[in-house]
Order: C-alpha cells, then sequence, then structure tokens
C-alpha cells in the first residue's frame, strides 16, 4: 500500500513538473547542485561565486538535500529542499541548471532551460560507457549505461578540465553538444593571491596545530564494496597508531573520505593527531591546508597536482581494482606523479623520504602540463561567460 502511494505522489509530482515546466522561464534564475544536494562545494560553488559577485543581477539558489541544508543556513545561502512543491516550481520554471552529478531520470528537463554539467574530475578510473562491467548494486552494465546516456541527453554543455578529459568524455558519456573545455573553475582557488591567507584562516577556525605539516589522506570509493545502493564501505587500511608513532612529532593527519563512503570512523584514540573532515563539504579548502596527498585512484590527484605539492599512492588493491574493480584509462603506475606503496610501513618510508630530501618528482611537471595546464585561476569566469553570458536574455 505505502509503495503504490509513493507511485501515484511520484507520478502527480512529474506531471506537476511537466505543466509548470510549460510557463515563461524565469530568465534570471539560476538552480546548482553539488553531489546530489549534499554540498556547497566543487565546480557549481565555483561558478556561483563567481556569479555573486559579478553579476548580481541573477537570483541564485541551491537545490539541497533537506539532510544536509544546515550548512546552507549557516552560511546565509538561499536553498530549496529537493523535491520538495519549492523546488519544483523552481527547477521547472529556472533558464539554468547548474550540477556536478547525474540528476534523476524521473526529472523531465523543461524544453528552454539550459542544463550545464560541469561533472567533477579528470578520470583515471573508466566512465559510463567505457566500462567494461558495472559492480554497483541496485543496477546492471546494460541498465545502468542506458541511464547514464539517457541522462546525457539532457546535458547542454559540459566542463573539461583539459583536452584528455575531453576525448574520454565526448566517447563515454557519448556527447555530442558543446564541450567548454575551460579548466575546473573548483581549481581558481590554488592561483587565488589570498590562497595562503585562506589557509591560515582555516587553520585557525578548525583549531589545527600550526606547527605540524598535514598529511591530507583522501581514498575513492571501490564498486563492489557497499551497503545498499549509494551506501559504499571503506575498510581504513592505514594504521594510525604506527603513523602517528612514526610521523606524530612532525605530522597531523585529515582524513577526507568519498561523498559515497558511509562510514563514520572514530578517531577519539587519535585526538590531536587523526581529524575526520569527511563531512567537511569542500575539499579545495583541505587541499591548500596540506603539505602532503595520500590517495589511491581517485580523481583528487588531479587537482592537487595545481598545488605541485608531494602525493603518495597508498595502492593496497592495485591489481584488482585495475583489472576487475574499474579499470584505467591510462598506465597509472607508470605516469602517478609520487611513489605507489601498498602498506603502512611503506607509507611512512615515503613520507620520511620528504624530510630526508629523497622524494623525487620527476614526473610532476610532465603530469602538470597534461593535466592542468589551462589552469589559471579565471575557470569560472571563462564557463560563465560561454553558458551564461551567451544564453542569457537579460540583456
Amino acid at each position: 500500500m505505502v509503495s503504490l502511494l509513493k507511485k501515484i505522489a511520484l507520478k502527480a509530482y512529474k506531471i506537476l513538473f511537466q505543466f509548470v515546466s510549460i510557463l515563461p522561464r524565469k530568465q534570471n534564475l539560476i538552480i546548482f547542485e553539488s553531489f546530489l544536494g549534499k554540498q556547497y562545494s566543487c565546480n557549481p560553488r565555483a561558478i556561483y561565486e563567481y556569479l555573486k559577485v559579478h553579476h548580481p543581477e541573477y537570483e541564485l539558489i541551491w537545490s539541497v538535500d533537506p539532510r544536509f541544508e544546515k550548512g546552507f543556513i549557516d552560511k546565509g545561502i538561499p536553498f530549496a529542499r529537493r523535491f520538495s512543491i519549492k523546488w519544483l516550481f523552481l527547477m521547472s520554471r529556472a533558464r539554468f541548471w547548474v550540477t556536478n552529478s547525474r540528476m534523476p531520470l524521473w526529472i523531465p528537463k523543461p524544453k528552454n532551460t539550459i542544463y550545464l554539467q560541469t561533472w567533477h574530475g579528470t578520470p583515471l578510473k573508466k566512465l559510463a560507457g567505457d566500462m567494461k562491467e558495472v559492480l554497483m548494486p541496485g543496477t546492471t552494465t546494460e541498465q545502468y549505461k542506458q541511464n547514464f546516456f539517457q541522462e546525457t541527453r539532457n546535458w547542454d554543455y559540459l566542463i573539461s578540465p583539459n583536452r584528455y578529459s575531453s576525448e574520454i568524455f565526448r566517447r563515454a558519456f557519448q556527447f555530442e553538444k558543446e564541450m567548454i573545455e575551460s579548466g575546473y573553475p573548483r581549481n581558481d582557488i590554488f592561483y587565488k593571491p589570498e590562497r595562503d591567507a585562506i589557509a591560515e584562516q582555516f587553520k585557525e577556525t578548525h583549531h589545527l596545530p600550526k606547527d605540524k605539516k598535514i598529511i591530507l589522506y583522501a581514498p575513492t570509493w571501490r564498486d563492489n564494496q557497499y551497503y545498499q545502493v549509494g551506501k559504499y564501505k571503506l575498510d581504513l587500511h592505514l594504521d594510525l597508531d604506527m603513523l602517528r608513532e612514526e610521523l606524530g612529532d612532525e605530522y597531523i593527519v585529515i582524513m577526507r573520505m568519498h561523498y559515497l563512503v558511509a562510514e563514520n570512523f572514530d578517531l577519539s584514540a587519535f585526538e590531536g593527531f587523526a581529524y575526520d573532515f569527511s563531512r567537511h563539504e569542500d575539499i579545495q579548502e583541505l587541499y591548500v591546508i596540506s603539505d602532503v596527498l595520500i590517495t589511491d585512484y581517485s580523481s583528487v590527484f588531479f587537482d592537487y597536482a595545481n598545488l605541485k605539492r608531494p602525493m603518495i599512492f597508498f595502492t593496497y588493491d592495485l591489481e584488482e581494482y585495475k583489472d576487475d574493480i574499474r579499470g584505467f584509462y591510462f598506465d597509472f603506475e607508470e605516469k602517478a606523479p609520487g611513489p605507489l606503496v601498498e602498506t603502512t610501513e611503506e607509507v611512512i618510508e615515503a613520507v620520511k623520504a620528504l624530510s630526508d630530501k629523497k622524494f623525487s618528482n620527476e614526473k610532476m611537471n610532465d603530469f602538470y602540463q597534461r593535466f592542468c595546464y589551462l589552469e589559471d585561476g579565471h575557470a569560472a569566469e571563462r564557463v560563465v561567460k560561454e553558458v551564461i553570458l551567451k544564453n542569457s536574455l537579460l540583456r
């Protein structure tokens, strides 16, 4: 009975959405969403903040999952609860949608709405149509690819951080409309003159010791390790006791799990050494305070390369991941701009090599030239000019 009522409500909501979308567009209205309404972050945030400063003529509203609205309330950011009636009226009449992940397929895109898809990373792992087998729960390989293709038909523009990504996005997403090869707006922060001031303020606000260097641990999720649809497991393979014993005099560790990872790590035993920032919305702020990045196959290392700071790749399941779970677009072991290690002992050895000036940085420049060459602090400006201003009827 409950299931039937939900289906009826969904059908009614969709019909109302289609009806309202017939009404004229609100030409100055732009709706933003990041990671399914869970965060104020990433490329949508950078575009939003640029528009807020330089084009106040636009009405800027965020689409927010009600479970995560507190962060928006605290920051005074205008928002609508995802799938509420208010949200329906805003989404169905907005001139622009700006998001970094997929929208639900049952939401019909209005004919005269411009959908800007920013995506959220330079791809190392195989994407969408390029995936050999989809191991995520609640879908099959064929269904996943078909749903993805159906969604990309709605995209009017897609942002690309570099030429390498453009080629992959075209094929994997079967995207045939306009690609904006601009660099990533979210990386503009790395080129702002106030970057160091932002880092110092962050450390002060979050009471982080200023006499210690910071290691950021930011792994990705595993498609085949999950609790349920959209909630993934991650075992913490790093031995924090060993890290504290060997590195605690010089470093602290901040952890940032992927937004799909459901774990809540109890770090109370490591107070003053290990901090969980998984719920901190914008990882860009964690990049700028960090001296070293430890990651695995996450696209975070493409962004972090803009800082030209050391990276260590903790790839304890490399063979399984590259062969069975996802697969890579290039020879990761050959091209990764830092050492690949498999154990906590090797992580410690790699970190100590930084202090001993033994860390090799020879691959970094080649990596930077291939993936970060467009980044200059003006990507958000380029995107706004190419998409928002060119399609605006306000002028």
